[in-house]
């Protein structure tokens, strides 16, 4: 299961491997209780979860000590793999939805993440400001940067400068022209090579 992350990030620590091969284990007990990933794709939660989440450390690397904000973060996709890739990064992890930050937090204690702060709250109420946003397909780009533009600081705390990072699947000319902003589109399929893919990309935009 581990090696389709370890083919892409071979300098994982003994931690990390550790950490990430738990993940099958809980996600599979709270799945059973609570139903945050598709039970059809479940075995394929490596490929299309943790692998799809951890494009965005292709595209950027986050520093130690920088603040990361997971907008609908389900049961924790981007942000826990995420946080186990930068284990001095601080997450916050927000969904409205208090079941699935439940799941959330589950995870994170029987992995032993501790750089997630996981919220059951909209982001709208989250008072703090953050250097990136990033999120997997939760709304049209124009409302989610209406909802978060505001939270980030301007800087640099990682390889890119502040911004936000976004998983989205297709043709996204329309929607990101609609946010009146530059957009930088990252196809996956640059990073890695399964077709599952093929028509992801990271898109990203700076503060």
């Amino acid at each position: 299961m581990i090696s389709i992350i370890e083919k892409y990030f071979p300098d994982l620590t003994p931690q990390q491997k550790e950490q990430f091969r738990a993940l099958y284990d809980l996600y599979a007990d709270w799945n059973s209780k609570i139903n945050v990933v598709s039970r059809k794709d479940f075995d394929q939660l490596y490929l299309r979860h943790i692998l799809h989440s951890l494009a965005i450390a292709k595209v950027c690397r986050f520093e130690a000590g920088a603040r990361v904000l997971d907008v609908g973060c389900g049961g924790g996709f981007p942000s826990v793999p995420l946080a186990i890739m930068f284990p001095g990064t601080h997450f916050v992890s927000a969904d409205s939805i208090g079941k699935k930050i439940t799941v959330v937090k589950g995870v994170c204690e029987g992995a032993g993440i501790k750089n997630i702060d996981a919220r059951n709250t909209r982001v709208e109420q989250i008072p703090e400001r953050f250097d990136y946003v990033v999120s997997r397909a939760v709304t049209e780009m124009p409302t989610f940067v209406k909802w978060i533009w505001n939270k980030i600081d301007r800087g640099q705390k990682g390889s890119l400068p502040n911004g936000i990072l976004y998983l989205k699947g297709g043709d996204l000319t329309e929607e990101l022209a609609a946010t009146k902003i530059q957009w930088t589109e990252y196809p996956i399929s640059e990073f890695f090579d399964e077709e599952f893919f093929e028509t992801k990309k990271v898109v990203y935009t700076a503060k």
